[in-house]
């Protein structure tokens, strides 16, 4: 498998994960709900893990690509790659929803905040930087543990393993939206915000917390696993 065909699968699988997870909670957020939307979160995801998993992975998320690099599963250069690919995707894939959104303005669009910033990672009301902060981490920490558990070559579970990555998706959804709307992706919060410029003042919790979490989760995995299995 080449490189770019990787960076491609990344590229479409994001586009599609934005396009689809978020326009969820555009479309019908206040008929489903916050419940509905982390569903929707993990169907989606699932979808993608047996249409390109064997392709790239199907990381479609920065944090799990910078995870799997700390676990040395990937090259520095891919994963840069791999960024690239998904920051791009995910610009493509809010785009399509922007335009969706705007292609018939008279239609009651209801995100969970509202059609006009596309389901941005914003705080919501009553809760402070630091505890999305520590949403972020600890919600990122928990789904990047479950990949790289579930996809480890000698320990994980093969073709279930992109169930276990869909579920885990949706839980952290479903507990987070209430917080800041959930990113655990840098580039899930990317797309949304360059189309909805406002939200970038929280876009740093939604880099750092992700990445942070992502660092602990490949830490941890490599020491829950050390010794069980001689690499």
């Amino acid at each position: 498998m080449s490189d770019f065909q990787k960076y491609f699968a990344e590229c479409i699988g994001t586009m599609f994960l934005v396009l689809l997870a978020c326009g969820s909670a555009v479309l019908a957020g206040p008929s489903i709900g916050g419940y509905g939307i982390g569903v929707c979160f993990g169907l989606v995801l699932i979808c993608l893990c047996y249409c390109i998993g064997n392709i790239s992975g199907c990381h479609v998320n920065p944090a799990v690509s910078f995870g799997v690099w700390i676990n040395g599963g990937m090259s520095f250069g891919n994963m840069i790659g791999y960024w690239i690919s998904q920051f791009i995707g995910a610009a493509i894939g809010a785009g399509f929803l922007f335009w969706f959104v705007n292609v018939a303005p008279e239609f009651n669009f209801g995100g969970v905040t509202g059609a006009n910033n596309l389901a941005t990672n914003v705080l919501q009301p009553g809760a402070t930087s630091f505890m999305a902060l520590m949403s972020e981490v600890l919600l990122t920490f928990f789904f990047v543990f479950i990949v790289l558990g579930a996809t480890d070559a000698k320990l994980g579970f093969g073709k279930f393993a992109g169930l276990a990555i869909g579920i885990g998706l949706g839980l952290v959804n479903i507990v987070g939206i209430p917080v800041d709307n959930c990113s655990v992706n840098p580039a899930r919060s990317f797309g949304p915000a360059l189309w909805s410029p406002g939200a970038f003042g929280d876009f740093w919790i939604m880099v750092v917390g992700p990445l942070c979490g992502a660092i602990i989760a490949a830490v941890a995995w490599r020491f829950v696993r050390a010794n069980m299995v001689k690499d």
